[in-house]
């Protein structure tokens, strides 16, 4: 294990730092530790004179450091998702004898129950193999996706930077931001506070990334555009609060002719071998599932989820609260609201099991389904009449809906499924 990474996030710095090495890691519910008791500690000079003691209370000051590796490195050494902990209690603590110098300290911590950010361990101190101090530590910890307000009363941590990694000095690193090992950041780049960044990720280009944000190893950030009228032009890539990149995700910067910024809000997921195209404006809350890919000038809006291997054609849209399905292809504005699914994309109704999961009532949910029996039924035109005559289909989404379909520059997915499918329109 990596000890020094894992205490930076500790509240303490030398000389309270009382773990010296790390002997057995059984991640998230073991951990051994030692530390050397030598004479020259600097608390030994007034504790007490001529009869040194370690106090107690380093005792459980080390304890409590070595819970914090427990509870802050993950799996493979690496540090893991919590951001800090801290002490909040000692119970039933018991001091069995003296510490003096030339003591090797064993601690023994042992996860146990957790709840929220309290976390519960229990923890024993030995000397060849009798035990000198236990007790049940009560701990703190904060995650990646809390609010850095959890930690107001603390110091700001310290940006951690791999030895490997390679950071441009001229780049802006956010207090208590990891970059990972043999990662490259540019110079352009703003990273803000609690983001990590992982091994061999790249983050390049005039490119902001908002607060607790998590680019995964081997990740492609902010690089330039695949546009062959691109010419090196200085061009955007900005990025909300609380985003999460995974492995082989490339995200690129805008163009001139596009408006010059590609950017993403805040509490979205994209997984592993998505693409955000140039010129892409991505809103918040929204799932890109594997190999998600968008072509350039695409919108899609808040809350949608495009599923794996789908992609969609440049200078569409995807509506909020759409669901695009798996291996789809898009070649006109998906809608909000519903399921469009297949190659070519057809619509499948409305997405009414998500539209639940997200507090629409049952009367929204029917009068977007019944709006949308207007749609497939009629033409298009003669579908807007009717809605926009109909009393009962007046929910603002409903306008939104038809908004939508009157602003759309290369048309609507309206295709309904085959009579064969079992999954259709008129089923609903």
């Amino acid at each position: 294990m990596h000890i020094l990474p894992v205490l930076e996030r500790l509240t303490y710095r030398y000389p309270s730092v009382l773990v010296d090495a790390v002997t057995r890691h059984e991640p998230g519910r073991r951990i051994v530790a030692i530390k050397n008791v030598t004479v020259n500690e600097e608390f030994f000079q007034g504790h007490f004179p001529g009869t040194p003691l370690m106090p107690g209370v380093l005792m459980i000051e080390s304890l409590t450091q070595v819970a914090s590796l427990l509870l802050l490195a993950g799996p493979d050494d690496e540090v893991g998702g919590e951001t800090c902990a801290w002490l909040r209690g000692v119970d039933n603590a018991k001091f069995r004898r003296q510490v003096v110098p030339g003591d090797r300290l064993q601690f023994e911590v042992t996860a146990g129950r957790r709840r929220g950010r309290i976390a519960h361990a229990a923890a024993v101190a030995s000397v060849d193999g009798q035990v000198v101090a236990e007790a049940d530590l009560v701990m703190a910890v904060m995650g990646r996706g809390e609010p850095t307000s959890a930690l107001a009363d603390t110091e700001a941590l310290p940006a951690l930077i791999h030895p490997t990694a390679i950071v441009h000095p001229d780049a802006v690193i956010g207090d208590g931001t990891m970059i990972g090992p043999y990662a490259t950041v540019g110079a352009h780049v703003r990273i803000g506070r609690n983001c990590r960044v992982g091994a061999s990720a790249v983050v390049d280009g005039w490119t902001d990334i908002g607060d607790e944000t998590t680019i995964a190893p081997m990740a492609s950030i902010g690089l330039a555009p695949q546009d062959l009228k691109y010419r090196g032009e200085r061009t955007r890539l900005v990025i909300g609060r609380q985003n999460v990149f995974r492995e082989f995700v490339t995200i690129h910067r805008g163009t001139a002719g596009g408006g010059g910024v590609t950017s993403i809000g805040d509490h979205n997921l994209f997984m592993a071998y998505a693409h955000i195209a140039h010129d892409c404006h991505v809103g918040s809350h929204t799932i890109f599932g594997n190999a998600a890919t968008l072509g350039g000038h695409v919108t899609v809006e808040d809350y949608a989820t495009i599923s794996a291997y789908s992609g969609v054609h440049q200078f569409c849209r995807v509506g909020r609260h759409a669901f695009v399905g798996g291996y789809t292809v898009v070649t006109r504005d998906a809608l909000p609201f519903a399921r469009t699914v297949g190659n070519r994309a057809r619509i499948y109704g409305v997405n009414s099991i998500g539209l639940a999961r997200r507090g629409f009532s049952p009367a929204l949910i029917d009068q977007l389904r019944r709006a949308y029996r207007h749609l497939v039924q009629h033409n298009t035109s003669r579908a807007l009449e009717l809605i926009e005559r109909d009393p009962s289909l007046s929910a603002p989404e409903v306008r939104y809906l038809v908004a939508f379909i009157t602003s759309a520059r290369r048309g609507v997915i309206l295709r309904r499924p085959s009579r064969r499918l079992d999954d259709s329109v008129d089923a609903e």
